[in-house]
């Protein structure tokens, strides 16, 4: 198995990362990496980049050194209705949306208001990724996350910063062993971000791999093993 695009990446723009545009972009080229998705946060996280960051991503090429390069965001849940800290307009405007729970945007909650929550943000037809979803912090019931990811269309990630000693989120590993059978058994796709905060961990993923070939995951249900299919999968997410 070859994780061939980079879904989850942030820049300098994100206000505690610590790469350009440029300088992430040589790497991943370097690495043989396909595809970058550039996700910088939206303002409701602190640090976070303006709008105007968002509406301007259309400067960046679409292609630079040889990789597709996606114009993203990554948007805070801000309350368990579901609601997110980015407007429409911004989300519309970049090729790929990930939302996530942020300490510092949303309190913790127990599992019923998270699951319910994660659940009516899914049905949300401008987002296509639900970003570390193994933080133990927020307790989901994955059963129920992983139906509706697959009836949705939107797919649940396999972070591999959340994976790594280093990481700051707890319970990471035994929640997405969880998350990864409910996954098998209903055949529902999954995606791998490196989450990288600087340009040396983008396209590595080795905390992921480790995980999926223990759980002998499929191939087939990792969404970006193939460029083609992880395009045409988010764009089919917005067609809905």
């Amino acid at each position: 198995m070859k994780i061939l695009a980079d879904t989850h990446v942030h820049t300098l723009a994100s206000g505690h990362a610590y790469s350009t545009v440029d300088e992430i972009i040589r790497e991943a080229s370097r690495k043989g990496t396909k595809l970058v998705a550039i996700t910088d946060h939206t303002s409701g996280m602190p640090g976070g980049a303006h709008d105007f960051h968002f509406m301007n991503l259309r400067a960046i090429p679409e292609e630079i050194y040889g990789v597709k390069v996606l114009r993203g965001a990554e948007i805070n849940i801000i309350d368990y209705e579901g609601n997110v800290d980015a407007q429409e307009e911004i989300m519309n405007e970049v090729d790929m949306v990930i939302a996530s729970l942020h300490p510092p945007c949303i309190a913790f909650a127990k599992k019923e208001a998270v699951t319910s929550c994660i659940e009516k943000v899914m049905q949300n037809p401008l987002i296509h990724i639900i970003g570390h979803p193994g933080d133990a912090r927020y307790p989901l019931d994955f059963e129920r996350i992983v139906k509706m990811s697959k009836e949705t269309g939107t797919l649940l990630e396999i972070n591999n910063a959340s994976l790594k000693p280093s990481s700051f989120r707890p319970g990471v590993r035994e929640s997405l062993i969880e998350m990864l059978h409910y996954c098998i058994k209903y055949q529902t796709h999954v995606v791998v971000g490196s989450d990288a905060h600087i340009a040396y961990d983008v396209g590595e993923f080795k905390e992921s791999y480790n995980l999926l070939q223990e759980l002998n995951f499929p191939k087939e249900l990792v969404i970006n093993t193939d460029v083609e299919a992880l395009l045409t999968f988010i764009s089919k997410k917005r067609l809905k």
